[in-house]
């Protein structure tokens, strides 16, 4: 693994984030000291840390990064996945967004602010959104407006906004907007009725104009005037207030109501699952991966057992729903995010390293790969060998399941289309995949002509 200075750290004065002997720790600078002091003496992080909305760590004693300019040295909790905006939810991203204004209220009453209110600042942990970056707090002045408000109306209003009024699909925007979403692109994206509320026109119309009007001053911020720690509490809460009021409702789409008409019957259902549950107790792993994971119904098999499990899915309906049954049980151990396998997220930001690709954030322990390959093999083309390769690079260890075409299903996928899959066999497929994995089993599910496979890969 990696040592040094992380990639997505170097922008912060106050310190930055590096890797010893594949630890991750963060470096505080001496001209971060008293705000660092004051955090830790104040009570703001402890009270923070206790209800899970900033990240744990411990003062270290190892040697700093860069002792010249060093003050401590602490060592945060380690996240099993780093995740960003453009792969979460519409819940996942509002409930960050309420989030970063709870810290930014607490932070206030504790004589702090946050000095941005960047998207990429908030990790799931446990089922929860909370800050990973400690240094995230400068001192509040009196009469000093908020510097992440520009930021905080970019990387979470906006795409909200867009995702509730006009189209789910427009949070991918965050990708091509590393620094979020710009308010002028937004309010002219946004429908005509959102005119109607007061909030998203002061936060996304007015202050677009605000800021075309006086470009970048106060860090951007489209506050130009001191203004009172009782009005900044009252701009967070209008900020909470409107995002509130953001919903979107999962319909529509065909991945949502998925196993409503999946043609497995009860039996082969049943089967499929007590496979996957004694080859997930057999190989005992730390990370799972599920790839079109749909609701994560499957993906409940390892996170079920304590494992960690990144749920990963086309379908924003699809993830909203997995995300909305996490939380309402408080699950811990499932992390339900929005990827395209043929698309996956690429690396982005300065040098394309700020934030890592998706395959950059492999190798998981096991993946699941369930009712999926006929989906990539037929439907977007992509050849047997390909696949095996792909999955290789993503996982030691792999649960996969192979669909004749024989099957309605890939039928299904076939019926408006010529048939060119020739290597579309299971002996075909056995034989392609045997060249990276060796399949330690290999099971017919019952009352199918499906194959469970558990692999491990070469």
């Amino acid at each position: 693994m990696f040592n040094g200075q992380h990639n997505a750290s170097f922008r912060d004065p106050s310190g930055f984030l590096f890797r010893q002997d594949g630890v991750l720790y963060r470096q505080v600078n001496r001209r971060y000291a008293a705000e660092y002091d004051h955090l830790m003496a104040s009570g703001l992080y402890q009270g923070l840390e206790k209800i899970g909305r900033l990240v744990a760590h411990q003062e270290s004693k190892i040697s700093p990064f860069k002792p010249e300019i060093s003050y401590k040295v602490i060592r945060p909790e380690q996240i099993p996945f780093i995740s960003y905006p453009y792969e979460w939810s519409f819940s996942q991203l509002k409930e960050a967004a309420l989030v970063t204004l709870s810290i930014q209220e607490r932070a206030l009453n504790y004589g702090m602010s946050l000095t941005d209110a960047s998207a990429y600042n908030i990790q799931f942990i446990r089922g929860k959104a909370g800050l990973i970056d400690t240094l995230s707090f400068e001192f509040y002045e009196e009469g000093q407006p908020w510097a992440g408000y520009k930021q905080f109306c970019q990387h979470f209003l906006a795409p909200l906004a867009l995702m509730a009024k006009k189209d789910i699909r427009l949070g991918q925007l965050m990708r091509n907007y590393i620094d979020g979403i710009p308010l002028d692109l937004t309010s002219k994206l946004l429908p005509g009725a959102t005119k109607l509320s007061p909030g998203l026109t002061m936060h996304i119309d007015l202050h677009a104009k605000a800021q075309k009007k006086f470009g970048d001053q106060k860090a951007g911020n489209s506050q130009h005037k001191e203004i009172s720690k009782q009005a900044l509490l009252g701009l967070v809460d209008s900020l909470k207030n409107t995002i509130q009021k953001l919903s979107w409702e999962p319909s529509g789409t065909e991945w949502g109501s998925y196993y409503e008409s999946t043609n497995y019957s009860d039996q082969a259902f049943h089967h499929k699952k007590q496979l996957i549950t004694d080859w997930v107790k057999e190989v005992k792993p730390k990370q799972v991966w599920d790839l079109g994971a749909n609701t994560g119904v499957f993906s409940r098999l390892a996170s079920e057992q304590g494992i960690f499990t990144a749920a990963f899915d086309i379908d924003p309906a699809a993830v909203e729903q997995n995300f909305q049954q996490a939380k309402s049980a408080k699950e811990q151990n499932i992390l339900p995010l929005v990827l395209d396998l043929t698309n996956p997220s690429p690396a982005i930001g300065w040098h394309n390293h700020e934030r890592e690709s998706f395959i950059e954030r492999a190798p998981a322990d096991m993946v699941f790969a369930l009712a999926l390959i006929h989906h990539l093999a037929i439907s977007n083309n992509v050849p047997f060998p390909q696949l095996a390769k792909f999955f290789r690079d993503l996982g030691t260890w792999l649960v996969i399941e192979f669909i004749p075409k024989s099957d309605s299903q890939v039928q299904k996928l076939l019926q408006n289309r010529a048939d060119i899959f020739d290597q579309h066999n299971r002996e075909d497929f056995e034989r392609i995949f045997e060249n990276h994995f060796t399949i330690h089993k290999k099971e017919n599910i019952q009352e199918s002509e499906r194959y469970l496979y558990l692999m491990e890969k070469r």
